[in-house]
């Protein structure tokens, strides 16, 4: 076939045109930018365009799908031509289900630990010797793409609630009609497209009726507002509850239905990523004694509280973490890591939720796990989203603690960060942004 995506240099996006053009497909895209990765990824491909920006003559009758992204909007020029032209057009969630509507589905729902549980899962299926299709939301070692399309009967996906594209205001995860699902947990993010919390938890309710009749859902039962949720679930679904992989006697070790295994992650948000991802395992066959095996040489996915640096007196690690549940989670497993330490963290307001004034006091307490914390942000990023300047007193109030330091330019971050380091301590970099480039 030939297709053309539509801002392909989304993360998602240029992965699923990778996987594509490694299908034999004919492959094009366009975007008004790409940053790298995927920039050097799609160049070495040779689907990197030729020309940045929108160009509606890319648009011909011969293409047979169009795959739009997010990032474009409903007057982008490629598009009206092919709305024009009768033009078969997908968001990418649609076009991996029509791939996938033969297969076995298993999706990784819930506002935090999807990624984690997916790349487990994917991890152990890949070393017991499973083929199977997948969509991540992260680069993974030892897989060259964050998508794989083919024959294979079983597909692995990660669930983003965030919305379909331009022309589909659908969550993601409702197009994919499990038969095994798992919800991790739920906490309010997306204000800019769930302006209310039970607009949010909307789409978990509509995500559970999308489940195929006979299904089964795995869900986090410490979570009060999913445990209210799983109520209202359709009758014709199976809803189990699960927690936490309990602790090991020795460090490093976790109990797998009783018994020891090794396991390279830390913190309780962790071993309850464990145990959801077990028991999806576990209901695909495989054995407690290939998964345990499994788990000796998983070391997570990129950027998800990942060591970057380690030394007696200094280790650094980096996390993607945005949202209230995310960075109090990622703290607090630090925290009971390394009780004798000091930590320090440095957390970025990077998305349009984490910059909104009516969304930032729910980060009331996220922070308490450390001994020192900076918040960092950059006005031309409030610019560029055309939102209000941001008060540092407000930032204070709004995170429970008058001694956080508020930094504003990358240059001061890195003067903070070289005068910090000397000192020593356990230091949590958490954004899903990039800290201004501050590079390494």
């Amino acid at each position: 076939m030939r297709i053309h995506l539509i801002a392909i240099g989304g993360s998602a996006m240029h992965n699923l045109a990778l996987a594509l053009q490694a299908n034999g497909h004919q492959v094009s895209g366009s975007d008004d930018e790409i940053y790298d990765p995927a920039r050097s990824r799609l160049a070495n491909a040779g689907l990197l365009p030729a020309s940045i920006g929108w160009d509606a003559d890319r648009i011909t009758p011969e293409i047979d799908v169009i795959i739009l992204g997010m990032h474009a909007r409903k007057n982008n020029p490629e598009l009206i031509k092919a709305q024009n032209l009768g033009l078969e057009i997908h968001s990418y969630p649609s076009f991996l289900y029509q791939q996938a509507k033969e297969k076995k589905r298993v999706v990784i729902a819930g506002s935090h630990g999807k990624t984690t549980t997916t790349s487990l899962i994917m991890h152990v299926l890949r070393k017991s010797n499973t083929s199977y299709d997948y969509l991540v939301g992260a680069q993974l070692p030892d897989f060259d793409r964050m998508v794989r399309l083919s024959d294979s009967p079983l597909v692995i996906l990660e669930g983003d609630e965030y919305l379909s594209s331009p022309l589909d205001a659908r969550p993601k995860i409702l197009h994919y009609r499990p038969h095994l699902a798992v919800i991790t947990g739920i906490a309010w993010d997306h204000i800019n497209v769930f302006p209310t919390f039970e607009d949010y938890l909307d789409s978990f309710r509509k995500f559970l009726q999308s489940i195929e009749p006979g299904g089964t859902v795995f869900y986090f039962e410490g979570d009060a507002v999913l445990q209210k949720l799983i109520e209202e679930a359709p009758s014709g679904i199976q809803c189990i509850p699960y927690r936490a992989v309990p602790s090991g006697e020795k460090e490093g070790q976790v109990l797998l239905e009783g018994a020891p295994a090794e396991w390279n992650l830390f913190g309780n948000y962790n071993r309850q990523n464990l145990q959801a991802a077990w028991q999806i395992c576990k209901s695909l066959g495989v054995s407690r004694a290939t998964f345990a095996e499994a788990l000796k040489s998983f070391n997570g996915p990129a950027l998800r509280m990942q060591q970057k640096y380690a030394s007696e007196d200094l280790m650094v690690f980096r996390d993607f973490a945005h949202a209230p549940s995310k960075l109090m989670a990622g703290l607090k497993g630090l925290r009971e890591q390394f009780p004798e330490r000091k930590l320090k963290v440095v957390f970025e307001l990077h998305t349009f939720s984490s910059l909104n004034k009516d969304f930032i006091p729910l980060y009331k307490g996220a922070l308490d796990p450390a001994d020192e914390a900076v918040v960092f942000f950059l006005p031309h990023t409030l610019e560029m989203k055309q939102m209000p300047p941001l008060d540092h007193g407000f930032i204070k109030s709004a995170f429970g603690r008058q001694d956080i330091k508020v930094i504003t330019s990358t240059t001061d971050l890195k003067n903070w960060l070289e005068n910090e380091k000397q000192k020593g301590g356990v230091f949590a970099m958490m954004s899903s942004g990039n800290f201004g480039n501050l590079g390494e």
